[in-house]
């Protein structure tokens, strides 16, 4: 009755509305999942629990999880350590601004390409006391952190996403998925110019809308813009990052677990992928197990920092063990809500959104220039619907494929750049976005505060994108295109910092 219609939109509306009427995510995702379970079973009481309960073991990924978990202990371990206190305290001494902690955040984001969600906490965990000591707002950090995380690794020929674009191309197009991958690069839009965008603002100093509320509020002293509960949460973060009693940390204690962390994930993708039939590197990547690498990779640092920390004495073998319960509680927010955002998936997938989307999608023949444009926003909508970028690769990249693979190559590897910019733009914005849940828990920002910032950022990006993808459509030339949309872009953000940089200076 409602499977395969307009209805399958509805969870994911509810949640998403709530979730900004309320400022409450947990039970704005909560009432998403138990419409999308009573759509399904037809407002049966008892099929509606049993098919909310069902979805949600099917869809919570326990290796990601259990990756999030490692990944809180290791962070624990590192200020415990006093590894952060001497990371603060070394960059401190060489980041000499603001300014030069935004664009070494941003950096640190780019490097970090294998995978967005190691991404996400990683990130934040690093930055997070130099950014506090030149007073960045926590949302600023949420949004640089999320900012190059998935638009880093869509362009990246070496990382999760690029294997799991390979894996949606169908059989018998007319290129291989990675060599469609490369080639949709230079048409990624959305992707490359939000990475422009967060190293140009951060360099000029560019803040606006509630952005600016946010850092006008931190060079106040209020990181977080959070009401009477801020400063509480100050007081918190102060006695977590300053490396509790241990004093004898070196900049070392932080940067040899995430090299440990980083290498070991690499050569964990590399090696699953050619168990699993890979012949060369670029299969062995496009064939990898990385929720299993990533797990492993949490295990083998884990192990390494019990050796180097505990013969040294920086932290005492009490203190070790008390990492375990305190790196999942402080992952336990962030872990609750990828519980309830997979499992509204899962009504989503069990409702066919995708069924409706493939069954709306027919375009004529007359507008097929301007296609990039009409799948770039199609997407956009089903991956802020859905909050998944890659349930959006799905669903539309065979479509895009089948459509121009034996008519028109170029228009094809354009459309396909449309799908996986829309994808990632769509998962950006999305409140419901696991990547979107982990910056915010990454920067430890309200995840609304996030949510809601970056929205109008992203926003400007967006309509630069679907003046590019017009462009596109009828030129089908990347480097004019990329050029006019940069230059568009630059003249808007410098238009905005004129206004915008008196009070953004004041904050430094």
């Amino acid at each position: 009755m409602f499977v395969g219609t307009w209805w399958s939109l509805m969870p994911p509306i509810v949640a998403i509305a709530l979730a900004l009427i309320t400022k409450e995510v947990y039970i704005s995702l909560f009432a998403g999942c138990a419409l999308g379970a009573l759509l399904t079973a037809e407002f049966h009481p008892w099929k509606a629990f049993d098919t909310f309960f069902n979805t949600m073991i099917n869809s919570v990924d326990f290796s990601i999880l259990m990756f999030m978990i490692l990944l809180g202990m290791v962070v624990i371990l590192m200020q415990e350590s006093g590894g952060t206190r001497a990371y603060g305290e070394w960059a401190t001494k060489h980041l000499k601004s603001k300014r030069s902690a935004l664009v070494a955040t941003s950096l640190l984001g780019v490097l970090i390409f294998v995978d967005d969600y190691f991404n996400c906490l990683t990130v934040g965990s690093v930055m997070r006391p130099v950014t506090d000591k030149y007073k960045v707002s926590r949302a600023k950090l949420a949004y640089i952190i999320d900012a190059t995380a998935a638009p880093v690794c869509i362009i990246a020929p070496i990382s999760s996403w690029a294997a799991a674009v390979n894996s949606y191309v169908p059989k018998g197009s007319s290129m291989s998925g990675f060599q469609m991958f490369l080639s949709t690069i230079p048409f990624n839009l959305y992707a490359l110019l939000t990475l422009y965008m967060v190293f140009f603002t951060s360099i000029k100093g560019i803040d606006f809308g509630l952005m600016k509320v946010h850092e006008d509020n931190a060079a106040k002293g209020d990181l977080f813009t959070s009401g009477g509960e801020a400063f509480q949460n100050m007081e918190e973060e102060k006695d977590v990052t300053e490396g509790g009693k241990y004093t004898k940390g070196k900049v070392s204690d932080l940067i040899a677990p995430m090299v440990v962390m980083i290498t070991t994930a690499i050569l964990c993708m590399i090696w699953t992928g050619h168990l699993n039939g890979g012949k060369n590197l670029v299969e062995d990547f496009a064939n990898c197990s990385s929720s299993e690498s990533l797990v492993f990779a949490g295990l083998v640092t884990i192990a390494f920092l019990l050796i180097y920390y505990l013969p040294r004495r920086v932290i005492g073998f009490k203190d070790f063990m008390n990492s375990v319960p305190e790196g999942g509680k402080l992952m336990m927010p962030a872990i609750l809500i990828l519980v309830l955002a997979w499992t509204l998936k899962g009504t989503t997938d069990a409702l066919g959104l995708g069924d409706f989307v493939r069954n709306s999608l027919n375009l004529s023949p007359s507008v097929v220039r301007f296609v990039p444009v009409i799948i770039f926003l199609i997407a956009v909508f089903i991956g802020f619907s859905s909050g998944t970028s890659w349930g959006t690769f799905a669903i539309l990249v065979p479509i895009v494929v089948n459509m121009f693979s034996k008519s028109d190559e170029t228009m094809m590897i354009l459309a396909v750049a449309a799908v996986l910019a829309g994808a990632v733009c769509g998962d950006h914005i999305s409140p419901i976005s696991d990547t979107t849940i982990m910056s915010s828990s990454g920067a430890q920002c309200n995840h609304l505060n996030h949510v809601q910032t970056q929205m109008q950022y992203a926003a400007v990006v967006v309509g630069v994108c679907i003046i590019g993808y017009i462009i596109a459509g009828f030129t089908e030339n990347w480097w004019l295109t990329l050029i006019i949309c940069i230059a568009i872009l630059t003249a808007i953000l410098l238009a905005i910092g004129k206004k915008t940089i008196p009070a953004t200076a004041a904050s430094k």
